[in-house]
């Protein structure tokens, strides 16, 4: 449990007003009374892990808003508010649109209700599609730009047809009697949805005998199964129709629905929090990084704070692939665009990479991917049977070319550093090989607090490069590895890439959502194309297997799911400014400055704040989620110690200048905290 609680600020300088962190392994809070003690008590095994349930505990004029998030299971689980006076007791589980067939015809239902109530406003608004999503649903329509107060009007009609009770009525007609009523009510885009149609006869619903669309459902049985209070319209967006920019603009309203209105409450909660951790507005108030109009859309700029966690994420993935046998490898943003011709990249990939650009007459290519590379780095010498396994690791800048439209934070950019490896094994290598690399994944990963994965293994497709026989190898090799290691995962029949089988994994962050991050994919296209090879046992050419892998993804990508899952508060380790300094007055100034010099050659990253009243400087402090405070005062300059105080541990008292230096290191240095 994360609870969180606010004090009033004493007079003595010696005391902290402060948002205390508290973890237990208990997932069902206890509320605090205003006049417990600013002491708490950390479970250091949950804070290593995250594991359990995340719960945000605010005190807010004598009530307690406490939202939690189940990270064992898909669902999400959330208490709602309660007063202050009573420990909360409900906990409402959210069901997902997979686990809950009621709760997807429910939504599918409200999409056409939407849909019809829009009509019903808009006589000239056209329909198009509207399906169900993964926390609600959306239609849209080609209508003149909608409001919010548009959004308010839908809204209230909508809960008029669904108060009014009336039937869902499936039917089937011919195609060319649901082109005559297409045609009828002038509706261009259900005709163009129809022509997309291959199976007869067509299949309506009719809601009573008012409204009607092309559809397959399902549906719930009426509109009084619908909950009005468990439904809310939450935005507007545009949409060209069909994705393609060409056609026309037009305007997406976003629903969420639920079973019942607690459900509807416990998601509010959840999106709330979801909002508050938002890394783009983090990524601004932390100052970690930003993206630069001046500059362009998708290309990230790493602030000096943004940076140095970009350093201690990078240290940290060196120093394990050094260990487990890599070899580091660095290489050109730039190749000839023969490369990319030679890979493959221009015929299949062609839409997501830049222009080419002419050096001396010869065309060169910005690089979408680092694969072409280490290839070039296994061709520079011959190799025999006894070199293998050949494991190589870049952290490589790569450039994709994304519309503006779809640019999102960290999330999605033009240009991103991959956390690339490749390793070049023999075929009875992989599985040893496999193995090892989710060693190696479950080794970084929990360094970074993430320890409940989603894990999908992905077979053959129709359309596929190799023979059956090392397809059939390398899928059991990969099988094999995900059971020795003993974890779960999903059978993704077909889903493979046409050059090999593969395994994709998903990590859990604190809020119980999911992303993917790990990839390991087996290739037989590359080896080929480039005509790679090494000698064997009986002196015989043969081809070796290569094997594709990252374990974070992106480092850009990773670093906003970082910041939203510690939602900016960084452990001790990991945070750009471990400590900061605070004189009482400028009298301390010249003590803070050698204390924080001493710090910082000791490796702590220190830094001295002054030139405000002490509450306001701890109040900063608090806003940019520092680790460790460190006050002083005429008594601290007399007697050579640190009042201290840790966001995670509380008042930690006074200490002497070196032994808060070695509690730091040692803390950092195993990833715990004061």
């Amino acid at each position: 449990m994360i609870a969180l609680r606010r004090m009033a600020l004493p007079s003595s300088h010696s005391l902290f007003a402060s948002s205390s962190l508290h973890l237990s392994p208990n997932p069902k809070p206890s509320l605090v009374s205003p006049h417990s003690p600013a002491r708490t008590f950390i479970s250091k095994k949950l804070a290593e892990k995250r594991i359990g349930f995340f719960f945000l505990h605010e005190r807010r004029n004598g009530f307690s808003t406490i939202s939690a998030v189940a990270t064992d299971s898909t669902q999400a689980a959330v208490v709602l508010d309660k007063p202050s006076e009573e420990a909360p007791k409900e906990k409402v589980v959210l069901p997902t649109n997979k686990s809950s067939e009621t709760l997807l015809r429910i939504r599918h239902t409200c999409a056409h209700v939407m849909a019809m109530a829009v009509q019903k406003i808009f006589p000239e608004a056209k329909v198009t599609i509207g399906p169900w999503i993964e926390n609600g649903f959306y239609y849209d329509f080609d209508v003149e730009p909608l409001t919010d107060k548009d959004l308010k009007r839908i809204k209230k009609e909508m809960d008029r047809i669904i108060v009014r009770n009336l039937p869902l009525i499936r039917e089937e007609v011919t195609r060319d009697e649901a082109q005559r009523r297409i045609m009828a009510i002038n509706e261009p885009y259900k005709m163009e949805i129809l022509e997309g149609i291959k199976e007869d006869p067509i299949t309506i619903f009719h809601i009573g005998n008012e409204w009607w669309d092309l559809c397959a459902g399902p549906h719930v049985e009426s509109t009084g199964n619908i909950s009005r209070k468990a439904v809310e319209l939450e935005s507007v967006a545009g949409a060209y129709w069909r994705g393609d920019t060409d056609k026309p603009m037009l305007q997406r309203i976003y629903g969420t629905a639920w079973e019942n209105e607690e459900q509807l409450k416990a998601y509010l909660h959840f999106k709330e929090e979801a909002k508050r951790r938002d890394h783009r507005r983090l990524g601004q108030d932390l100052d970690l990084f930003s993206i630069q109009d001046e500059a362009g859309g998708g290309l990230v700029f790493w602030h000096p704070k943004g940076a140095i966690v970009r350093h201690i994420i990078e240290d940290a993935w060196k120093k394990i692939h050094i260990g487990r046998g890599y070899d580091l490898l660095y290489t050109p943003h730039v190749a000839r665009a023969d490369l990319w011709s030679i890979s493959g990249h221009l015929d299949f990939y062609r839409e997501n990479m830049y222009d080419q650009m002419k050096i001396e007459e010869e065309l060169y290519q910005l690089r979408p991917m680092n694969c072409p590379y280490h290839i070039l780095v296994y061709k520079r010498k011959p190799h025999s049977y006894r070199d293998f396994p050949i494991r190589v690791a870049e952290l490589g800048t790569v450039y994709r070319y994304e519309l503006s439209g779809s640019l999102h934070g960290l999330f999605r950019v033009r240009g991103f550093t991959q956390d690339d490896a490749h390793i070049f094994c023999l075929d009875d290598q992989i599985k040893d090989e496999i193995r090892g690399v989710l060693d190696l994944t479950e080794e970084i990963l929990l360094q970074f607090g993430f320890n409940k994965y989603e894990v999908n293994l992905s077979t053959r497709p129709e359309k596929a490069v190799g023979s059956d026989d090392i397809w059939e190898k390398a899928t059991c090799a990969l099988k094999n590895a995900l059971d020795d290691k003993g974890w779960s995962y999903q059978l993704d029949e077909g889903g493979g890439a046409f050059y090999g089988p593969k395994i994709d994994l998903k990590i859990e962050d604190a809020l119980g959502r999911k992303w993917q991050c790990s990839t390991i994919q087996v290739d037989f296209n590359l080896p080929q194309r480039f005509d790679i090879t090494y000698v064997d046992s009986n002196s015989e050419k043969k081809r070796p297997i290569m094997i594709h892998r990252a374990v974070l993804g992106s480092l850009e990508r990773f670093f906003g799911v970082l910041i939203e899952h510690y939602a900016g508060d960084f452990p001790l380790w990991l945070s750009p400014i471990q400590a900061r300094v605070l004189p009482v007055t400028d009298t301390q100034l010249e003590y803070c400055n050698e204390v924080t010099r001493r710090m910082k050659a000791s490796g702590i990253r220190a830094e001295v704040c002054s030139g405000e009243r002490l509450p306001k400087l701890i109040r900063n402090a608090e806003k940019q989620k520092i680790p460790l405070m460190a006050v002083v005062g005429h008594k601290e300059v007399e007697t050579q110690t640190l009042t201290v105080r840790s966001r995670f541990g509380g008042e930690l008292g006074t200490m002497k200048i070196d032994d808060f230096i070695s509690r730091t290191t040692f803390a950092a240095e195993n990833r715990t905290f004061l």
